[in-house]
């Protein structure tokens, strides 16, 4: 099997990817689900006519040489409605969200007037028709569509999904995501301290990075190079919609999990990316699960984790937008690419005149995991590219929780 390009290792994935079906959720656990139904306006909101201001609903013509003197009929509240209609000469005192009353155009803020008395009121300024009044229906139509399918539950969706009274949606399902960690090597976290072993850093790195995007996923632990525990061990992943393994997936003699698997009956697409970090990344479908072979190294982990299980996760989930947002940066200095491989390299951003600046972390060893806590993003060194020059314009894929996230372009 050939190596593939990350795009198409990408797309491989993606298009083996389905939704999960869907459930029905309560409102008050929707929050980052994704909407697999047409939320629709069950009113119109506001129902009339109201008050976008505390003041005084009036005829625009009674004003139109202000200063003008009005008789004030009537007091209306949020929540009243009104009992008279405005004349000629009239006003009401109307408060912020209430019904504008009958024969008033305008509402003028209290702000712009002089109290002469009880029933009396000195309008300063003139105003034209439909002034401070927010029409009927102004927020949403009955029956129309709010909220559509594909729609991610933000806290501002949730307040829509109160407004027209929907104690639950359905959305798509989460995924039942199980973590394992393969070899010898190992020390897990509760186990003695062996100054001759490598912590299981993986297990852990790729939990929180499934946990951002809102799933819960299970630590299987650490699965020994021995080909009957591998086995078992994977036995178990196997039961659940996705597997993710870390280690055991390169060509060394004691390398069992790619061979394993396909013993499971898991059909592998490919198990080699022309990537750096992450090479020897693998991808296979089981009738059951989708497994993610990911590499030993803890960042070629993380990294591979990114580029492919992190787009397959959102698309399980109902998103329309899979790929991490990017932005386009100032790289602030050389960057040597002797590879045919597209380089994914751990940079932190800073924000300059006209846009940001690019700086790698450091050493760009995929054992170096310390990179990856201060790394904001991952600059895109394409395959083709013969090194990078200090003042080059590079594309940027965020991380989650980078600062920046919410202000670039690309896709999520």
């Amino acid at each position: 099997m050939e190596y593939l390009t990350v795009t198409a290792a990408q797309q491989c994935v993606l298009e083996s990817i389905k939704s999960l079906g869907t459930e029905s959720v309560g409102l008050e656990n929707s929050l980052g689900r994704v909407l697999a139904e047409d939320i629709r306006a069950n009113r119109d909101q506001p129902p009339y006519d109201v008050s976008a201001m505390d003041g005084f609903a009036l005829r625009s013509a009674d004003v139109a040489n202000a200063p003008a003197v009005l008789e004030i009929v009537e007091d209306i509240k949020a929540g009243d409605m009104p009992q008279k209609t405005v004349l000629a000469g009239q006003c009401a005192r109307i408060m912020t969200g209430a019904p504008v009353p009958q024969g008033a155009d305008a509402v003028i803020r209290v702000e712009d007037t002089q109290a002469l008395s009880d029933t009396q009121v000195q309008i300063n300024v003139a105003v034209k028709s439909r002034n401070d009044i927010r029409d009927r229906g102004e927020s949403m139509k009955n029956g129309e569509v709010v909220l559509p399918a594909g729609t991610e539950i933000t806290p501002g969706a949730v307040g829509m999904l109160a407004m027209v009274k929907r104690a639950s949606a359905e959305v798509y399902r989460m995924p039942r995501v199980a973590i394992l960690s393969t070899g010898d090597e190992l020390e897990g976290l509760n186990d003695p301290f062996d100054a001759n072993k490598i912590p299981d850093a993986n297990s852990y790195a790729l939990m929180a990075q499934v946990q951002a995007l809102g799933i819960t996923p299970d630590l299987l632990g650490i699965a020994r190079d021995e080909p009957g525990h591998l086995k078992e061990m994977l036995q178990r992943g196997l039961q659940y919609d996705v597997l993710l393994v870390s280690g055991g997936t390169s060509v060394g003699v004691h390398d069992y999990v790619r061979p394993t698997l396909e013993a499971l009956g898991v059909q592998m697409k490919f198990w080699r990316v022309e990537m750096k970090p992450g090479h020897p990344m693998a991808f296979g479908i089981a009738p059951l699960t989708w497994v993610f072979g990911l590499p030993g190294n803890p960042v070629s982990s993380m990294v591979c984790f990114e580029e492919f299980v992190l787009p397959a996760l959102r698309r399980m989930l109902g998103c329309t937008r899979v790929h991490r947002r990017t932005l386009t940066a100032r790289l602030t200095h050389d960057v040597k690419h002797k590879h045919s491989r597209t380089e994914f390299v751990r940079v932190m951003l800073s924000r300059e005149a006209g846009g940001y600046a690019a700086t790698s972390t450091g050493a760009q060893g995929s054992g170096i995991l310390a990179s990856m806590s201060v790394a904001e993003g991952l600059m895109v060194v394409p395959a083709t590219s013969r090194g990078m020059v200090a003042g080059e314009q590079v594309t940027v894929q965020l991380l989650d929780g980078a600062e920046y996230q919410n202000e670039a372009g690309g896709e999520w």
